[in-house]
Formats: C-alpha cells, sequence, structure tokens
C-alpha cells in the first residue's frame, strides 16, 4: 500500500490549475451509457474513483476510449442489456457512485442489477431517496443481496423528494429523460454536478427545465445521441487549495475556477481571516492572511455549518476544522450532514491540535496551535486531504498511510503539490 512522506513548514508557492470537478465526472459517466453513439466528456480527473466507473462501463459492454489525458470516448452501443444489465460486484464495492448507473441503465434497458455500492464510511448514507424516486417512475425493486430495478416502461410524474440528494436527484433525471411523458422533480439538488449532468443530457437531447434551481421539469424523449462537452472544475478541489496556501502561508494562484460557485466558500473563509482577488478565471490568494476569527455580533463565537446547495459544501468540513486549528480566535464547526466525518479531529487533537469533539456533529476549534508530525491513516477522500494539510503546515515529518482513499478523489497530488513546493514524496506499493 502507498504511503506520503510530508516534511512540513514549508508554504507553497505558485500557479495550480483546477481539475475536473468528480462528482460531476461520476455520473455523466453514467449518462454516456444511454446512447448508442459515442459521448465525449473532457477535463475528466485522473482519480480512483472515475478509473473504476469507467472499468464498469468496459466491464457491461460499453466502447471506451481514452482520448487523452483528461479526456474520453464511452459508448453504450455495445452494453449487453437484453435481459438486462448485471454491474459486477466486485467493482460496484469499489466506489458508492456505482449507484448512478441504476436511472440510467433501467431507463435504456427495462433491468439493472446493482450489488450495494462502496465508498466512504463517513455515516449512514441513505439510499431510500434513489429507491423512492425510481419507484415514482414505475420501476419494480427487489432487494436480494444486491438491488434488482425493473419496469416495462417508465413513465413521467411528478415527484417529490425526500432529502435534497444528489446522486437520488441525478439518478431521478437520468431515468426521466427517456420516461414517456412529462416528469417534475421537487426538492431536487441544485449543486454545480447536478448542473453538469443536466447540460450534459441537453446536448445529447433530453429535454430539461430549471437547472439550477430547486425544481426540474422533464419532457421525455424516445432516445439519446452523442455529444462533446466538458465538466466544470471541482470547486471541493479549489477549497482544499485554498485552506492549504492559508495554513502554510503561501501564495498561490488557482486557474480555472467559477466565482460564482466560491461564494459560500468566501464567507466562511473569511470568517477565519482569510481573502482572495479574482482574476479572470484564475483566483489569486497573498501571504500574510490576517488568520484571525472574526466573531459573530456581540463577540459571539462564530459558526461555520453545512448545508446542500448554495450553502457551504459538507466536503470542505474537515479542511475548514484543519484551518481553524491556525487561525486565532475560536471557531464552532458544525458537519450536520454526516455523523461520522467529524471523527477524523482526534488525529489532529493528536498532533497538539485544541480541538473538543462535543458530539458526532460539532467540534469546537482554538487556534492557532503547534501541530507536530505523526503517523496518521486516511479514512476517507476530505479526512484524507485535511491531513495532508495539517502535515503540511506541522513541525517535523508525517507519514499517511491509505492513500488510495486521497486519491480516489485529488487527481496526481503528490506530483502537483510538489510543483508547487509542497515536501511530500509517496512511496511504497
Amino acid at each position: 500500500m502507498y504511503q506520503y512522506r510530508i516534511t512540513g513548514g514549508h508554504p507553497v508557492k505558485g500557479t495550480i490549475r483546477a481539475s475536473g470537478n468528480k462528482n460531476a465526472a461520476l455520473p455523466c459517466i453514467a449518462a454516456a451509457l444511454m446512447s448508442d453513439e459515442p459521448v465525449i466528456l473532457r477535463n475528466i480527473p485522473e482519480i480512483e474513483d472515475v478509473l473504476v466507473m469507467i472499468d464498469i462501463c468496459s466491464a457491461i459492454g460499453a466502447g471506451v476510449e481514452r482520448l487523452g489525458r483528461n479526456d474520453w470516448s464511452i459508448c453504450g452501443k455495445g452494453v449487453r442489456g437484453d435481459k438486462g444489465v448485471d454491474v459486477p460486484a466486485n467493482l460496484a464495492t469499489k466506489v458508492r457512485a456505482s449507484i448512478l448507473f441504476a436511472g440510467p441503465l433501467l431507463a435504456r434497458f427495462g433491468k439493472v442489477t446493482l450489488p450495494p455500492p462502496g465508498g466512504d464510511v463517513i455515516g449512514r448514507r441513505r439510499l431510500d431517496t434513489h429507491l423512492l424516486a425510481l419507484e415514482e417512475l414505475g420501476a419494480r425493486i427487489e432487494i436480494n443481496g444486491a438491488f434488482i430495478f425493473t419496469a416495462n416502461k417508465l413513465k413521467g410524474t411528478d415527484i417529490f423528494l425526500d432529502e435534497a440528494s444528489v446522486t437520488a436527484t441525478e439518478n431521478a433525471v437520468m431515468a426521466a429523460v427517456l420516461a414517456d411523458g412529462p416528469t417534475v422533480i421537487r426538492n431536487a439538488a441544485s449543486e454545480p454536478h447536478v448542473q453538469d449532468l443536466c447540460r450534459l443530457l441537453n446536448a445529447m437531447g433530453a429535454r430539461i427545465s430549471g437547472i439550477g434551481s430547486n425544481i426540474l421539469t422533464i419532457d421525455g424523449v424516445p432516445t439519446l445521441h452523442g455529444a462533446d462537452y466538458t465538466i466544470g472544475p471541482d470547486y471541493m478541489e479549489i477549497g482544499s487549495f485554498i485552506g492549504l496556501a492559508a495554513v502554510t502561508r503561501g501564495d498561490l494562484v488557482i486557474e480555472g475556477v467559477v466565482p460564482d460557485e466560491l461564494r459560500m466558500i468566501k464567507i466562511a473563509f473569511n470568517r477565519l481571516g482569510i481573502s482572495w482577488h479574482i482574476d479572470g478565471s484564475s483566483m489569486v490568494m497573498k501571504s500574510g492572511q490576517s488568520m484571525k476569527v472574526v466573531p459573530d455580533l456581540g463577540g459571539q463565537i462564530p459558526k461555520i455549518d453545512d448545508a446542500p446547495w448554495p450553502g457551504f459544501p459538507p466536503d470542505l468540513t474537515s479542511i475548514l476544522t484543519v484551518v481553524a486549528t491556525q487561525t486565532e480566535g475560536t471557531t464552532l464547526i458544525h458537519e450536520k450532514m454526516f455523523e461520522s466525518r467529524m471523527f477524523f479531529v482526534d488525529k489532529l487533537i493528536g498532533m497538539g491540535a485544541r480541538i473538543v469533539l462535543c458530539d458526532p456533529h460539532r467540534a469546537v476549534v482554538s487556534g492557532p496551535a503547534r501541530l507536530q508530525g505523526s503517523e496518521l491513516v486516511s479514512p476517507d477522500v476530505r479526512a484524507g486531504m485535511a491531513m495532508v494539510i495539517a502535515a503540511l503546515c506541522a513541525e517535523g515529518e508525517s507519514t499517511i498511510k491509505n492513500v488510495y482513499q486521497i486519491e480516489r478523489g485529488y487527481e496526481r497530488i503528490t506530483e502537483r503539490l510538489q510543483a508547487l513546493g509542497a515536501k511530500i514524496e509517496r512511496f511504497g506499493e
């Protein structure tokens, strides 16, 4: 198993380009199977989760061609679906996003068998919303060690999701675009990656309106055709690099950003005394940030909490927790969506952070704290990156194990950080 060896105390400096949005790439790969014509996807990040999704496409018969480092062509013509599609268990259990094959394969072939998906262990991540949405469209679902979805023909309907789940919204949208008649999805998730998927489907011939809102209207079409689509930047990766530059006191330019996607992220970082300016499609962060907590009115301790879009993204609460350990003052971090995501803070406490874990969802962080290098294990993608950031601002050397978890979500991360002057190396086998 590969590990990272990190020596902290070196400010990052230079320019880095944001990778494509991981959470947009994964549903778009699944959606590409809905056409007999090639779908070209560009700006796809070179990460483990993407490669597993591509392997699933190949395993069920799709034509897959790599056009370049971040560009792929996927053609669903060869998918073996006469008797339904069986998604291989050895691949599906590696990535939670395998659940995204349910909607498109059911809509196109009428039957799909899908083993329970894998992915991060960050608390209870329910699949109920996926099942309820597909049942509303006419699917029959049997659970017998795997999920077996069947439907003679999906029919459009008016759906109200019981939670604004990103992947359930994506599954419902992909199923609805080939259903008979119109569908309205209410309480839909509206994150940028959901918008990317909807725009790809429209480029393939779907008719989706309300993109970017919580109400999506879909007029079903008989078939979809090929398309050439470019995925947007990963604002979660951008937020991680902002945190890295802040805690190492570095100067960093991040290219390829969409400023409108960063508004709530900017509000949260501003509360910790961190700011930047936008120059075209680049973000410019300078060293010399104040790194002082900005109290709420009346001198109250500020709270940074996550919420569905356009709220602060839950995937960045781990990063903000590390940043808060290096800011002057006290902050309450409230992770409301996943009950195990905050448990990684015991590793930060072991490095010298001053954190009180109030319960599975809330942590009070006081800073600045002098972190010391340590031996760490990455529990999931975002907490793993948070540990990398903590190690890069700590005194001495750190070792991080289970880096597969980090590389599921961050493209060529050691190589790209080394180019910024970070002292990080990947070793092992």
